[in-house]
């Protein structure tokens, strides 16, 4: 598939009437690391060379839909040797690109905290009791649109920040204690959207965006670190292949000189 193929797919008007297709779903980043394993298997078995590898590995970062990634590796093998089935999208299922299960932070006089670049779940349980809940969301990695959180704070606090640019609701209330929870409203319409439910009693519940942090620079600077990892080892690569070439005409001609000695 070259680079007009998907430009012209991408300037077709979506439907939103009628179901969307398997191959129209819209591809996760962990969709698009595992067609590039895949690719870089067939580089380290000889199946591609490296410049057919840069070409896939491109496109593969540009692709937008499960539909344009299949085909980067339709005429590879599978792990067992055999030819390769069309595996089910898991954008928003089960799969390898399937968001994690949901999680439990629970926090009794103690803390628990959880944030950096991790996998954001489609449902998190935050309790804090006479403790602390941290949840930072700005350099998750969202699979899936919906994001719910329940909180309960009891003489506790639990505290959640976004991104920016991502769609925060609440549903709670606060007996004795406070509920506070800045909703905002993304332009993007495929933002995530947070819902953040639950109740705080005499403790302390604070959700809001974080200033700074956008979803879209998160994604652009993931990307291009997995676009220079993939250079070092293309380049790795190459210099081992030049290296083995190397050896193998030093031996040839190692051998050649023996014969006419």
């Amino acid at each position: 598939m070259d680079e007009s193929s998907l430009a012209k797919r991408a300037q077709q008007p979506v439907n939103l009437t009628k179901p969307v297709a398997e191959a129209e779903i819209r591809a996760s980043d962990a969709d698009r690391d595992r067609i590039a394993e895949i690719l870089r298997e067939a580089l380290a078995v000889g199946r591609l060379d490296a410049e057919e590898h840069a070409e896939r590995i491109d496109l593969v970062y540009r692709a937008k839909t499960m539909g344009e990634l299949e085909p980067l590796v339709r005429d590879l093998p599978a792990e067992d040797g055999g030819p390769r089935r069309q595996p089910a999208s898991a954008a928003y299922g089960d799969g390898p690109g399937a968001a994690p299960p949901d999680q439990a932070m629970v926090a009794i006089f103690s803390a628990s905290t959880r944030k950096g670049r991790w996998r954001v779940p489609g449902r998190i349980n935050a309790v804090a009791v006479f403790g602390s809940v941290e949840i930072d969301l700005t350099e998750g990695i969202f699979q899936q649109q919906q994001v719910q959180i329940n909180v309960t704070a009891i003489f506790g606090s639990v505290e959640i920040r976004v991104p920016e640019n991502v769609t925060l609701r609440s549903s709670g209330s606060g007996v004795l204690g406070a509920f506070e929870v800045a909703t905002n409203e993304s332009v993007e319409g495929d933002a995530p959207i947070v819902q953040v439910n639950g109740y705080a009693v005499l403790g302390s519940v604070e959700a809001k965006a974080r200033r700074g942090k956008w979803l879209r620079d998160l994604r652009d600077d993931l990307r291009g670190a997995r676009r220079t990892w993939q250079e070092q080892r293309r380049d790795e690569r190459r210099a081992i292949h030049e290296q083995r070439r190397d050896e193998r005409r030093e031996r040839h001609g190692r051998l050649h000189g023996e014969r006419w000695d």
